[in-house]
């Protein structure tokens, strides 16, 4: 049996990279986390650090640890959140993890709904893009993640439970019309994050050409200022469009490749309450915008 402290002890280090930083933030001194460290070793009986010259990393074994530890960690965390929100919506605790063009455009009308329903309902939200959103679901960190997927993005981990918000169009964005992807061929393309970009290259192989990227950026409001200051084109979502819209820019629909919008909750249904709410606040929030 595994103790929890100690557990959190190699969480800490693995996240912050040091013992000292670990100690830091878990407010012990460094020799009590170094002391939790040896135990740790020694009743696996596996070797969990190895020093580097005046700091520690983590070998494979403790890579291996660390990760069942946040996850063991997070699901405890998830646990109590969902015994409060039982006790009932006037308490409790809802985390969200979600990408940056949702947060700007549907996060918000969900959450004050939310507010005005369950004002004692705390939420938290993180801004991450989808695979570590998923992640931090899969490992009880969070209640909902709110990701998007294109038509070739692959299957979500087992046991995520998808519940479809909104298909969001994506744009072709210049300074000047064209007639499409292909009348860009020789352009320079701005490519945003993974996701995106694999879906750009998707997009221009159908048409017959690989798009040289010059710049890239994960920041949607970047992409877009590069497109007004006539650096090259790129391809952006609507809801991105709805957060921010850059003076000068032109954007022309591409129909037949929108992205597809989620609210993702792990484990069987029903969720709990909490989660539910927060789930069908950004349900309406989405048919909002889907209606205008």
């Amino acid at each position: 049996m595994f103790d929890l402290t100690r557990l959190r002890v190699i969480d800490a280090v693995a996240r912050s990279g040091s013992v000292t930083a670990a100690a830091r933030e878990l407010g012990y001194s460094q020799p009590s986390v170094s002391h939790h460290l040896a135990r740790l070793e020694s009743e696996t009986g596996a070797q969990l650090l190895q020093r580097v010259g005046r700091g520690i990393r983590l070998t494979p074994a403790g890579q291996l640890l660390a990760a069942r530890a946040a996850e063991i960690l997070g699901r405890l965390d998830a646990a109590g959140a969902e015994l409060s929100a039982h006790v009932g919506l006037n308490a409790g605790r809802v985390r969200l993890a979600g990408f940056s063009s949702a947060i700007g455009s549907l996060v918000p009308d969900a959450l004050a709904a939310l507010a005005q329903r369950h004002p004692d309902l705390q939420v938290t939200l993180t801004d991450t893009h989808p695979p570590e959103a998923l992640e931090l679901l899969r490992t009880g960190q969070v209640e909902v993640a709110l990701i998007f997927r294109y038509d070739e993005t692959e299957p979500e981990p087992e046991g995520v439970r998808l519940h479809h918000l909104l298909d969001d169009p994506v744009y072709l964005l210049s300074t000047h019309r064209g007639r499409g992807l292909a009348s860009f061929r020789d352009a320079t393309w701005i490519a945003g994050c993974d996701r995106c970009r694999s879906h750009l290259l998707s997009l221009c192989a159908v048409e017959g050409f690989e798009p040289r990227i010059g710049y890239t950026s994960d920041d949607m409001v970047v992409m877009q200022s590069l497109v007004a200051a006539g650096l090259g084109v790129t391809t952006i979502p609507g809801l991105a469009l709805r957060a921010h819209r850059a003076a000068g820019t032109v954007a022309r629909e591409l129909r037949g490749s929108p992205r597809h919008v989620y609210a993702a909750t792990y484990g069987e249904a029903p969720d709990p309450p909490a989660t539910a709410a927060l789930v069908g606040a950004l349900l309406e929030a989405a048919g909002t915008v889907s209606a205008s």
